[in-house]
């Protein structure tokens, strides 16, 4: 059976629709299953917002270490970061990035897209040459669609699949999107520093080797001296993950995982660890090319 069938029937198993793409930095190698179609990116795009920011630092437009209040008022909602916090913050733009990164924090990225704009960041993903990848909303419009969309019924109307069906936030034509081939596209450019000069690709990198979630990607490479970089993103019954994968005899390989399941339960183990389970089919398979 070849690697992308494995794949395939991984995804069926864990009860989700799949799509995958994996390329090894290096050699361009690469292992697709449906790594071509569009797919949602929710939180995922945080990657785009975290490269345009540095963008825009290395041509000199922001200092990363500008100091900005974030009150009270206006915060997004949220379990973690300052979107969970109770009082008043100020921190610089680069610990806002650390944030929306580590632990997709809604509100530092709303803070972020404040400072730079939605236009550039989308601007920055054209000049990469990631032509299926666009920002519709900013993090607090993809979230107002959602409640405008569930309706009366609220967060509990996320359980109904068909108010699920109705969700703009999961529909790519209408939301913010990408390819899985896109995703390991950009991955590869920030591990190369082509997507921005030497000192601000290594420290886009520092900040998603410190993303506290290891229940994905990082649970189908459960080995000390291989390292997992990257970024998650979720959403009624979306789940999705983008990284890199570095193996301590110099090999790299990224890879973009996004799934969406059958079922809207919140709490779904399986459809999370199929995204380390397909990377590492995918990886090994490269491995062994």
């Amino acid at each position: 059976m070849t690697a992308a069938a494995r794949i395939r029937e991984a995804f069926d198993e864990a009860g989700v629709t799949g799509r995958l793409h994996a390329l090894d930095i290096d050699s361009g190698a690469e292992i697709g299953a449906g790594g071509d179609q569009a797919v949602v990116t929710a939180s995922v795009h945080k990657l785009c917002v975290l490269v345009a920011l540095h963008e825009e630092a290395a041509a000199g437009r922001l200092d990363l270490t500008e100091q900005v209040e974030v009150p009270l008022e206006g915060r997004e909602l949220g379990p973690t970061g300052v979107a969970a916090m109770l009082d008043p913050v100020r921190m610089s733009l680069r610990d806002a990035a650390y944030l929306m990164m580590a632990v997709s924090d809604n509100t530092a990225a709303e803070l972020l897209l404040g400072r730079i704009g939605l236009d550039a960041v989308n601007a920055t993903t054209a000049r990469l040459g990631l032509a299926h990848t666009y920002a519709v909303h900013t993090f607090r419009e993809l979230l107002a669609t959602i409640k405008e969309d569930a309706g009366p019924g609220g967060a509990q109307a996320l359980a109904d699949p068909y108010v699920i069906a109705r969700l703009r936030a999961l529909d790519p034509a209408r939301t913010n999107r990408s390819t899985p081939r896109d995703m390991t596209r950009l991955l590869s450019a920030v591990w190369r520093d082509e997507a921005c000069t030497a000192e601000h690709g290594a420290a886009i990198r520092r900040l998603l080797g410190l993303q506290v979630w290891p229940h994905r990607m990082a649970s189908g490479f459960p080995f000390d001296d291989v390292h997992v970089a990257g970024k998650t993103g979720s959403l009624p019954t979306l789940r999705n993950e983008v990284g890199v994968i570095e193996y301590p005899d110099g090999g790299r390989y990224a890879v973009a995982v996004f799934t969406r399941a059958a079922s809207t339960a919140a709490t779904l183990p399986p459809a999370d660890a199929v995204i380390g389970t397909t990377a590492r089919i995918a990886v090994e398979a490269l491995r062994g090319a």
